[in-house]
């Protein structure tokens, strides 16, 4: 019998997770656990290439495991573990180095907008695609969920198997992109993607009035100034949240009422982040339940990082063997 296609995919370790993560990501992975092998990652190899405190790692790794987790990334039906906890992911990252042309990792949107402004840029910033391409071809991955301001990535892993396989014979699989519901989410700032550097997130685990506090603040819009001008809730991205909280009559009716000023931007948010609170309770619950016995998710991590070393390390020992490496020449005459 053929084996399931497998997916993989990650997210950087930057704590607790919020809910342009869940929105964004974690939902739709949910969503594919039943049709596909699934393989999560939180790659905090790729989190290094930021500044950051060393000391404050292990806790931004368990968080967000306990986020995944709760979420409903069920430990029975697919694989969760660290990124760092395998280390085939580095040593691949340097084999693929030498068939990634130095050219195409500078054509890079995603680098040119970190790199912009800085005086000194660390290779490893650089090199983030390549690791990126170890992830994946790691496992010999079908399928890679993926949003648009990650398209011109997954090319780039495409490519170097490609330049692989031609210099090494077929292998790796030219991974596809696997196209789901998932959106960019922006933040309480209406503009920008949602993301804890930005400080702009609604936490996905937070209780009911930390949950308002965050709402609370958000922009709504900009053109309504007092409580009895009209508002246009097609810009506003409180409204936008709507969608995913609120059943379809209530939202009509608050996308009337703001029209016609009948309702207000406080109570418009009032009704959002009780949506919010309602909805993502049972994540909560078994958050809390997690944090209170986190041997459970220690052991998660351990049994992930286990079963991924043994597929990573096949993957791994064909492709030295196929580059002519650890292998030693049989002596003449034997």
């Amino acid at each position: 019998m053929s084996r399931r296609k497998r997916v993989l995919s990650g997210i950087q370790p930057s704590g607790e997770a919020h809910l342009g993560n869940y929105l964004g990501a974690i939902q739709n992975w949910v969503a594919l656990l039943d049709e596909y092998d699934c393989f999560y990652c939180i790659v905090d190899l790729h989190a290094i290439t930021q500044d950051y405190e060393p000391g404050e790692m292990p806790r931004r790794v368990f968080d967000l495991a306990v986020s995944l987790i709760a979420s409903g990334l069920d430990p029975e039906r697919c694989t969760i573990f660290v990124q760092s906890q395998v280390p085939e992911h580095a040593e691949l990252t340097w084999l693929l180095t030498t068939v990634t042309p130095l050219g195409d990792l500078y054509r890079m949107t995603q680098f040119k907008e970190k790199a912009e402004g800085r005086e000194s840029v660390n290779a490893g910033l650089l090199a983030y695609p390549v690791l990126q391409a170890a992830d994946i071809l790691l496992y010999r991955a079908d399928l890679v969920p993926v949003g648009e301001d990650q398209r011109q990535h997954l090319e780039l892993t495409r490519e170097i198997a490609r330049r692989w396989n031609a210099r090494f014979g077929d292998y790796l699989p030219e991974p596809q992109a696997l196209i789901g519901e998932g959106r960019r989410i922006l933040g309480t700032d209406g503009v920008s993607k949602m993301s804890k550097s930005r400080d702009n997130t609604i936490p996905l685990l937070g209780t009911p009035e930390e949950t308002w506090e965050a709402v609370r603040g958000a922009v709504t819009d900009p053109a309504r100034v007092r409580r009895e001008d009209p508002g246009n809730p097609h810009v506003c991205n409180v409204f936008a949240l709507h969608e995913f909280f609120t059943d379809p009559a209530a939202r009509e009716a608050i996308e009337i009422r703001c029209q016609t000023a009948s309702i207000g931007c406080v109570d418009c948010k009032r009704i959002l982040s009780d949506g919010i609170s309602k909805r993502l309770a049972p994540i909560r619950e078994r958050a809390d339940a997690l944090e209170t016995h986190p041997e459970r998710v220690h052991e998660i991590l351990a049994a992930g990082a286990e079963k991924a070393r043994r597929v990573a390390r096949e993957t791994l020992d064909e492709i030295y063997r196929r580059m002519g490496l650890h292998e030693l020449p049989v002596p003449v005459g034997s």
